[in-house]
């Protein structure tokens, strides 16, 4: 019987970071929850066992610029698998949706013209309290979009690995 689409295991131990050379990609912008978002992410690394050498971090300005940055990284060719992370909160004018856009359309083709996983950590909320929720600040209800971000990373990498194994 194949498992394949189906969710086994709900547990967070299910997948490691052994071995795994993650690049975290970071948001300046709105700085007070993407450093927490950065936070939850090497905490999930460590969890699963990443070496502290295994582990990138970049800056770049705020969301606009994280898809080319990723784009970038990933041309290097030093990494398997790229955690971007950063945080849009509206305000009064459509800034809000051209970056979330942008990030999101960016990201999703970065992702989808690599043969490494990326995952999309970007929060785009209505407000600094949504954000800091998200970003695993005061209720913590709905966990730090940091950590599940490079979960799902890894989860992806040990996805790619097995596929490459068949």
């Amino acid at each position: 019987m194949s498992t394949e689409g189906t969710h086994t295991d709900s547990s967070r131990g299910s997948v490691s970071a052994a071995g795994v050379r993650v690049a975290l990609l970071v948001a300046r912008f709105n700085s007070d929850i993407t450093e927490r978002l950065l936070a939850g992410a090497l905490e999930c690394l460590r969890e699963h066992g990443a070496a502290e050498a295994d582990v990138a971090v970049f800056h770049v300005p705020g969301a606009w610029e994280l898809p080319q940055a990723a784009a970038r990284i990933l041309e290097l060719g030093a990494h398997d698998a790229l955690v971007a992370l950063g945080c849009v909160i509206r305000g009064e004018t459509p800034h809000f949706e051209y970056v979330c856009d942008e990030a999101n359309r960016g990201l999703g083709a970065v992702a989808r013209g690599s043969s490494v996983p990326v995952a999309f950590g970007v929060l785009t909320t209505e407000d600094h309290a949504q954000a800091l929720a998200r970003a695993g600040a005061g209720d913590t209800s709905h966990g730090n979009k940091g950590y599940d971000a490079a979960l799902s990373v890894l989860q992806m990498v040990a996805l790619y690995r097995g596929l490459g194994s068949r």
